[in-house]
């Protein structure tokens, strides 16, 4: 899959661009704050219907207007056209369109359009909470598992109840049949979130060894309550501190995925330019993985990721998207000397764009 063309209207601070792609490397340069990152954030939105930067829709409006619109022509891998047109007015609901028909739930439209973005904001998968890191795991397998996804929906509405019920009542037959709900949902998740970080791990450290020049080993570990027992027994367990704390304290919501560089956490003893090359290795598996199970060629999405970065390791990076594994790219940057030099040196034919304060150049 890959993007064609793209139409903005009054998102962020592009009041009205259009940019046809090249089926390859597509090279966005220019200033910070030029709207780079908003080129690469509009097309996440489309495949994901939503920022990936974390933005609500009405702070994706331009200042001053009433609503924007993204449209998207794109080019399966069979070669057949499609039409994404994402739409948003202020004080409504926002509209996603595939080829006229409009998405009853959004969810159905999360995996057509493939999509693997590495950004500044995935600092926050070492540096912050365990949420960031659950947000990551169940946006990456929830674009080739519907059934996950529904699975995770049901588990968060049953979760949100029992935490409301907690909060006004403590009857044993109403919390053993959130208990129930609780525990038919988590199974499922707990059993797909093992299984994919077991498979990113090996590709995670070939990726890691690639671009570190095989400098040290990278490693995912899995943490979750359900590792030592399960759901039923463990919400049994702590039936009285739930009670008295008024939430669920148990349960997937707690799970976490811990990052580790040799034999120490990488949150505490990497450096920047180590847990940059962690993060687009991790990224550039999520890649594999997600072309295996769907059988798509995903859109790679490449946002300022050469700071903090030495000169091998931007090279090596450059070497590995521009070959055969990868479908279609785009990639922002400050330098236009600096790609230009790169790509050249990687023999791969690319598009450049020079960016100027909202305004896209080829």
């Amino acid at each position: 899959m890959y993007i064609k063309r793209l139409s903005l209207i009054n998102f962020k601070n592009l009041s009205q661009q259009e940019i046809d792609f090249f089926r390859g490397i597509n090279c966005f340069v220019g200033d910070n704050g030029t709207c780079k990152t908003n080129i690469v954030d509009a097309i996440y939105y489309i495949s994901m219907c939503k920022s990936a930067i974390g933005m609500s829709d009405r702070q994706c409006v331009l200042h001053g207007q009433e609503s924007f619109i993204i449209d998207g022509t794109f080019i399966s891998d069979n070669e057949r056209r499609e039409q994404i047109i994402c739409s948003y007015t202020r004080g409504s609901q926002k509209v996603i369109k595939r080829n006229g028909k409009v998405y009853e739930r959004f969810s159905d439209h999360i995996g057509f359009i493939p999509t693997v973005i590495v950004s500044p904001a995935d600092s926050m998968l070492i540096s912050d909470s365990a949420e960031e890191r659950r947000k990551y795991i169940n946006a990456f397998i929830s674009q080739f598992d519907h059934d996950y996804l529904s699975t995770l929906i049901r588990y968060n509405t049953a979760l949100a109840e029992r935490n409301k019920y907690l909060k006004i009542g403590s009857d044993e037959q109403m919390l053993q049949i959130y208990d129930m709900q609780l525990e038919a949902a988590a199974v499922k998740i707990f059993e797909r979130r093992r299984e994919m970080i077991s498979r990113l791990q090996p590709i995670v450290a070939q990726y890691y060894k690639i671009l570190s020049g095989d400098r040290e080993a990278v490693w995912l570990d899995y943490r979750s309550d359900l590792l030592e027992e399960s759901l039923s027994n463990l919400l049994l367990a702590s039936r009285e501190k739930d009670c008295i704390m008024g939430y669920t304290t148990v349960g997937v919501q707690r799970d976490d995925i811990h990052f580790t560089i040799g034999d120490v956490p990488l949150r505490k003893y990497g450096s920047q330019g180590q847990q940059k090359s962690f993060i687009i290795a991790l990224k550039l598996a999520q890649y594999q993985i997600i072309a295996a199970e769907t059988g798509k060629t995903p859109i790679l999405l490449l946002d300022d990721v050469f700071d903090k970065l030495d000169e091998s390791r931007v090279a090596e990076l450059i070497s590995l998207v521009a070959g055969n594994t990868f479908g279609q790219i785009v990639i922002t940057d400050c330098s236009h000397e600096r790609m230009e030099r790169l790509l050249e040196n990687s023999g791969a034919e690319y598009k450049l764009f020079d960016v100027t304060y909202g305004k896209v150049l080829e």
